[in-house]
């Protein structure tokens, strides 16, 4: 029995120091150096744990068809572009020169001009908007969303969306298989008998392997009505405090003119890699009631490059000035952490703009980490009190403005399909202005005297939270 015992005992010894050995030789060559130190240390500690862990989320891997099929899109996209050279806004100096090539490069789609863009604010007026213009569609509806909960903004969106096929209308709803559960439980077989079409995108369970790694997700939200009008920004299709306790504060950019047909071709860009039918996008140029500047900054695993972070960095090293970020996840990688730094100590005025309240402990833990090192070097931080600030945008000086659904944290840059707005116009930045200032009014500035005092604990917390800002 004895001699059993001591077997078990070293096989288990030798298992444990296979598994570290295994994982210095694997982990470091497939995943980025700050993830590696956090899975080595979990693997290091827990080899039985951290193994299987790492498997399943340790590597941002998608499917070899979900990315080709991606590929394939954004080549049409730029062949369809094409004959469209009228409508490209050509930039002649400034940051936007430098920006608007890096973001085409990035997501295929150039820089228009002859857009409008309204900016609602309030939660409750812009889903009154996006149930209007449904009600007025004629031809057809499109939604991408993250989220749709069974409450009565999701009964309020199936019930629109029910009425407009009864006239006719093809509508198609693309909803992320986790995000949208509960919706997709809800109103699923609903709205397929009233002749909408919905898929889930990225589905989970035992689906997952067919998708790619389990935790990447869809978080964008767009909606395109006839492709003459579109909604992009941070609001679900939810209930403003569908988590209790955190009713949120939200961004979204109503647009009119050329920049709804890229809307619509990340639409039938994910319609494509979820189906595998491919829609026609015609572009309706009738409406042009102002001359914004815009441009469409789609991101996620299926891109070969981490396009999001790559813009927002970009953005902030080329401010000169001021540059403004809001944002209710702050989990940054060293690039971003950097490009903050030198910012504020090259003289620009940087403003970090957070939610006062989290519905993420993990995260808001994580988050805190980092206030000590940005305030040392000059960078402002102001946590938001009345809501949960959902609302995710940034402004660089008085020209550039990027609204959209991109949190500042390593989930939004590397594991999940994101989208943004890019507006390269003066007033369109002087409204978001406004808005911040509102933020400002309402919030607590954080000291650095102070929180340089917050107890041991505390700082340990934060220090351990931030070992997971990969998987956040």
């Amino acid at each position: 029995m004895r001699r059993m015992e001591w077997s078990f005992g070293t096989a288990l010894l030798i298992v444990d120091w296979l598994i570290r050995l295994a994982a210095l030789w694997w982990i470091p060559s497939r995943t980025t150096p700050a993830a590696a130190r956090s899975w080595l240390l979990l693997v290091g500690f827990v080899p039985l744990l951290g193994l299987p862990l790492y498997l399943l989320l340790g590597h941002p891997w998608l499917s070899r068809e979900r990315v080709e099929r991606q590929a394939r899109a954004s080549d049409v996209i730029r062949e369809e572009q094409r004959p469209l050279s009228a409508l490209r806004w050509k930039p002649h100096d400034g940051a936007a020169a430098e920006m608007a090539p890096l973001i085409e490069r990035q997501g295929a789609f150039m820089p228009t001009h002859g857009n409008a863009v309204a900016l609602l604010d309030d939660y409750d007026a812009s889903l009154r908007a996006l149930l209007d213009d449904i009600d007025a569609a004629t031809q057809q509806v499109h939604l991408l969303y993250y989220l749709m909960f069974d409450d009565a903004v999701g009964e309020a969106v199936t019930a629109a969306l029910c009425r407009a096929t009864a006239r006719g209308v093809t509508c198609r709803l693309l909803l992320d298989a986790v995000g949208a559960k509960r919706g997709l439980r809800a109103y699923a077989s609903r709205l397929r008998a009233a002749g909408v079409q919905v898929h889930a995108m990225l589905p989970g369970g035992l689906q997952w392997r067919r998708s790619g790694r389990m935790d990447l997700r869809n978080h964008r939200k767009v909606a395109v009505i006839d492709n003459c009008i579109g909604f992009v920004g941070s609001q679900n299709l939810a209930d403003a405090a569908f988590v209790p306790g955190h009713p949120n504060r939200e961004l979204v950019a109503r647009v009119q003119g050329p920049v709804v047909s890229h809307l619509e071709g990340v639409f039938a860009s994910d319609w494509y890699i979820e189906t595998g039918e491919r829609l026609d996008v015609q572009p309706d140029l009738s409406v042009q009631t102002q001359d914004v500047a815009a441009q469409l900054l789609p991101s996620g695993p299926a891109y070969p490059f981490e396009n999001a972070r790559d813009t927002v960095n970009a953005l902030i090293h080329l401010a000169r000035r001021q540059v403004v970020l809001t944002t209710p996840y702050f989990v940054p990688d060293d690039a971003t952490l950097s490009a903050l730094r030198i910012a504020a100590l090259s003289g620009v005025d940087v403003q970090l703009v957070l939610s006062a309240t989290n519905n993420q402990a993990l995260t808001a833990w994580a988050q805190q980490s980092y206030y000590e090192e940005l305030l040392a070097c000059g960078v402002k931080i102001a946590l938001y009190r009345p809501h949960f600030l959902h609302a995710k945008h940034l402004t660089v000086d008085d020209d550039i403005a990027l609204v959209g659904s991109i949190n500042l944290d390593i989930r939004s840059f590397a594991l999940n399909a994101e989208i943004g707005l890019v507006c390269y116009d003066t007033d369109v930045v002087a409204r978001i202005r406004a808005i911040e200032s509102d933020y400002l009014a309402h919030s607590d500035r954080v000291d650095r005297d102070t929180w340089r005092r917050r107890p041991g604990w505390q700082r340990s917390r934060e220090g351990v939270a931030r070992l997971a800002d990969s998987v956040m």
